[in-house]
């Protein structure tokens, strides 16, 4: 697990988790964008947007094909940023709780 946080001046003001994983698809391995946050006081001002690019970065650096990330359907304020930052993959999620 790897993070990387946003500060304003002695404050961190977002962060973001990913993990690197291995696929059966490719060589090198995915990353998936696992935790984005911003405070609600900086949202709208580039912050997810520069953790998200920060991330694609240290997944070029570390040979990845691919950054992924789940959001909910009603998660509609972030799905703004993330209509422009990146593709929609068509799939849909099933899961089992245990």
């Amino acid at each position: 697990m790897h993070a990387l946080v946003a500060e304003n001046g002695d404050r961190i003001v977002g962060i973001v988790h990913y993990i690197f994983h291995r696929s059966t698809w490719t060589d090198g391995p995915y990353c998936y964008l696992q935790d984005l946050f911003t405070m609600e006081e900086v949202r709208g001002l580039g912050i997810g947007r520069a953790l998200i690019e920060a991330v694609y970065a240290k997944a070029r650096e570390e040979g990845a094909s691919r950054v992924y990330w789940l959001t909910h359907e009603t998660n509609t304020v972030a799905m703004q940023l993330y209509d422009k930052i990146a593709d929609k993959s068509g799939f849909v999620q099933y899961r089992k709780t245990l």
